[in-house]
């Protein structure tokens, strides 16, 4: 499992959003950290551990769209289910399809502070870039 501490991410200034630039030396670490970054947003994660594991498969017709997904199903998980993802081993990725393991934590207000509430992974500005590694950059409706 990833947890993509080593990679992080940026938080950006948005008038009604909030955005992430993610990066990675792989795709599938930038990936891992933007939705490292989605869960540090909705929860404070100091006292989460990785207790329960979720296999997760999305797909979309491009890049963009699949960061897109990928983030919309874990906020999906967290809003339905309570499921604070933590660490990701994203076992297969193409340019259309994305198949992970999850290893996450059930929120608990009394051990993870609540951050933002995050409404919906926009295509805003969505961005999948290589250059030195790679960045994804993508904006979430707050």
């Amino acid at each position: 499992m990833t947890r993509p501490r080593s990679y992080g991410f940026q938080i950006l200034e948005h008038t009604a959003d909030v955005g992430l630039i993610a990066r990675g030396h792989t795709l599938a670490e930038a990936f891992a950290a933007a939705a490292y970054g989605l869960s540090a947003l909705m929860a404070d994660l100091s006292q989460a551990r990785p207790r329960t594991v979720r296999e997760i498969e999305v797909a979309a017709g491009d890049l963009e769209g699949l960061l897109v997904a990928w983030l919309s199903e874990l906020l999906y998980l967290f809003d339905a289910e309570g499921f604070l993802a933590l660490e990701f081993d994203i076992t297969s990725m193409s340019g259309q399809s994305l198949r992970a393991v999850v290893a996450g934590d059930a929120f608990d207000p009394e051990r993870h502070r609540p951050g933002m509430a995050v409404k919906a992974i926009t295509y805003h500005q969505v961005q999948v870039q290589q250059s030195d590694g790679y960045r994804a950059q993508v904006y979430l409706d707050v």
